[in-house]
């Protein structure tokens, strides 16, 4: 669960801002954009929560503080999408694979590491394919984790085809028995159209391999990195058909309200959030407690 008041500059006086008026008017939903917006929260999606809002008063002829405040956190909930998309998607039969793309930097590697720990100690055999082969910080780093998790590993030299890497890992997993097949990518945007390509490229692979496609494409976001997050996610749920959003460094430093944002702009959902450093600090993203966090912050 998220630690209440981990988003500590949301809606920190909400209580003041809707009791202690005492009347719904024009200046209440003023000062809830300026909190909206202080949240990291972009002008487009501030003004669809408050559009929701002011149609809810209205229609349901609210007429107290406190049934705004009800509304208000359902608005919020339901902007985050419905209730199962948030839920990770895994193969009926055979290898599960899940693949993790987004820039460097952004705690992706770390990410992937942790989620196999937390697979691991749901019972399931995981693999760990270091796709990443133009850095070998980033292979030996998620060797340490597949120890740590007592998962399997599959790597190869540095600078070999992500590909080929992937091809390997699938064939080791279905040797193996393993469950899940957890890929690390490199995130290298200067090279970012030779980027998207090998990502397509073992998208192909999977394909090939396994009949379908990946079970899951999760982008890794830095969330402190508030609106740049946005045009990031933009380019690689196009390229590479992202089904949902891993949000690292969901921290006391993070304002968090970028997690609106993504889901109303993008369509794609929050999986997965890093709330800390230790390995079983990634956790199953849940809206309502995503929302109580940020009103009780």
């Amino acid at each position: 669960m998220l630690k209440r008041g981990i988003f500590k500059t949301l809606f920190q006086s909400v209580d003041t801002l809707v009791t202690g008026r005492g009347k719904i008017d024009e200046e209440l939903f003023d000062t809830f954009e300026e909190s909206l917006l202080a949240a990291d929260i972009s002008y487009a999606t501030t003004e669809k929560i408050l559009e929701d809002l002011r149609d809810a008063v209205r229609d349901e002829r609210l007429s107290t503080a406190d049934d705004v405040k009800v509304k208000l956190r359902k608005v919020l909930i339901d902007a985050l999408g419905e209730p199962g998309d948030t839920r990770m998607n895994y193969a009926a039969s055979g290898p599960s694979l899940i693949l993790m793309v987004g820039v460097n930097g952004v705690g992706k590697t770390t990410s992937l590491g942790k989620l196999a720990y937390k697979l691991g100690r749901e019972g399931k055999k995981v693999l760990l394919a270091a796709g990443d082969t133009f850095r070998a910080a980033a292979a030996d780093q998620l060797g340490i984790w597949a120890e740590r998790a007592g998962a399997e590993f599959v790597r190869q030299q540095e600078h070999a085809d992500p590909a080929a890497v992937v091809f390997d890992a699938i064939s080791v997993a279905k040797a193996r028995n393993c469950d899940v097949i957890l890929v690390d990518t490199a995130g290298r945007l200067h090279t970012k159209q030779n980027l998207m390509e090998e990502l397509k490229k073992i998208g192909r692979i999977c394909e090939r391999e396994l009949g379908r496609k990946p079970d899951e494409v999760l982008l890794a976001l830095d969330a402190t990195t508030g609106q740049n997050a946005l045009s990031q996610a933009k380019e690689f749920t196009v390229a590479v058909g992202v089904t949902g959003l891993v949000l690292a460094k969901l921290d006391g430093t993070a304002r968090g309200g970028i997690v609106l944002t993504l889901r109303q702009e993008l369509g794609v959902p929050v999986k997965l959030v890093g709330v800390g450093e230790g390995p079983g600090d990634l956790l199953p993203f849940d809206p309502e407690v995503f929302i109580d966090a940020m009103l009780d912050g």
